[in-house]
Order: structure tokens, then sequence, then C-alpha cells
């Protein structure tokens, strides 16, 4: 098995829904589900953040009437349909279903066309990057792909290739994101949105407390089980 993994770079302006996750640090989206044919494509995608950055998502991710996956057009005119299947305050659930159209393919088509099948994708929109890891069967060389890629970009977005290795460890992210309770990730969350990570840190564990309504200890005890968690696994999956 072999694995690689590129990103798409937006730049400012160039995409009203990347334009939201650049607005807001902390909102991310990432892919649980997603599978290609040569006609249709469809995934389940989880975001987080906060309440008014999610707002904002659903006004453009859930309008049926854009493509959330061109990258060589703007807009192209093709069945789309989503699903919320889960709303809270601070996340999303979201289905995704969509035909595949001439000048208007999603990456995962593009890489089931060049590799074939048997192809398994994550996938993870963040800032102004829009970043895919495929793991696939076989030694099938991605110059080809990446070229195909590349040359269907519209204006305003950039291609680079993160890595190209052996198989590695992916199921990370998603222990993670299952061993963190919600008051952990409602908690982290509100850390990351008000600069508690930030460097200087913008506020202490204190207004952290009085923001969540929650006493100190409890919100200090949250961050640190928490940054002791992520900080494990990521190490793990390292080595």
């Amino acid at each position: 098995m072999r694995e690689f993994e590129f990103i798409v770079h937006f730049e400012d302006g160039s995409d009203d829904l990347m334009d939201v996750f650049a607005e807001y640090p902390s909102l991310t989206m990432r892919s649980s589900v997603c599978t290609s044919t040569e006609r249709s494509m469809w995934r389940i995608d989880h975001a987080r953040g906060p309440s008014e950055a999610l707002e904002r998502l659903d006004d453009i991710f859930l309008d049926e009437t854009r493509c959330n996956e061109c990258l060589d057009v703007s807009n192209c005119h093709t069945h789309r349909e989503y699903h919320v299947l889960d709303r809270k305050a601070n996340s999303r659930t979201v289905y995704t279903y969509r035909d595949e159209v001439h000048r208007c393919h999603s990456i995962p088509h593009h890489v089931v066309d060049h590799v074939g099948d048997g192809v398994v994708f994550e996938s993870r929109r963040a800032g102004r990057e829009y970043r895919w890891r495929i793991l696939y069967p076989g030694d099938q060389p991605i110059g080809e792909l990446y070229s195909a890629i590349e040359e269907n970009l519209r204006d305003g977005l950039h291609l680079k290739v993160s890595h190209l290795s052996r198989a590695g460890n992916w199921d990370t992210e998603s222990q993670v994101a299952a061993e963190l309770s919600p008051a952990h990730w409602e908690t982290l969350e509100t850390a990351v949105e008000r600069g508690y990570y930030s460097r200087p840190r913008e506020v202490t564990v204190a207004d952290l407390a009085e923001l969540l309504d929650t006493p100190r200890s409890t919100v200090q005890y949250r961050l640190r089980t928490a940054e002791d968690l992520i900080v494990r696994r990521f190490v793990e999956s390292s080595l």
C-alpha cells in the first residue's frame, strides 16, 4: 500500500467557502467517509468551530446552487445535495452527494481516474488549505495525477505534494476525536478561539473559566488531559 498527501491552497477571495475558514482559524472540517466513482461522489464531513463560524459555513456549504468541490471553475451545473446529519452549537455533520460532470470533477474523481479502485480518502479544511491524504494499493506513480489536477486549477488556487510514502497510521485523528468528551471539545475550542494558544497568550485559564462558567480547576484539568492525549497520540503515530 502507498499513500500520498497534497494540499490545495486558496488565495484570498478565490473561494467563498475557504474565505470563511481563513476568517475563523479555529474552524475545521474533516471527512470520515469519502467514496468516488466515475459518475459520482458521496461523503460525510464533520465541522467544528465557534457557532458564528458554523452559521456562516451553513449559508455557503449547504447551498445546493454552488459547488464546494470545484477547482477548475468557480461553479458548475451538476446535481448535488447536502443533508445535515447532526447539528450542535459547535459542530456539524453533513452528508454530501454530487454528480461528476465534464470540467467540474472533484479531487476523488481525478484520483480514481488515474490510480484505479481501492482508494481511501481523508480530507481536512482549515485556514486557506484543503488537505487530502490518499491511500491506494500498488505502486502507481502520481506524476500524471498531479499534473491533471494542477493543469485544471482556476486562478488563485495552488497545488503542492506534501509527502509520498508507504502507508502509515490512519486512525490517530479518529481515536483522538472519539476519546475527547464534548466538554473537552468545548474547552479546547474556546481556548483556541480566544487566543489561549497564541504567543503571547491573549487569555488566562481564569478568563476561560469565566467564559465557560466553569470552575478554574475543571478548565485547567480539561486542557491538560486533552493536551496529554493529543500529544501522546501524535507521538505514537510518528513512531
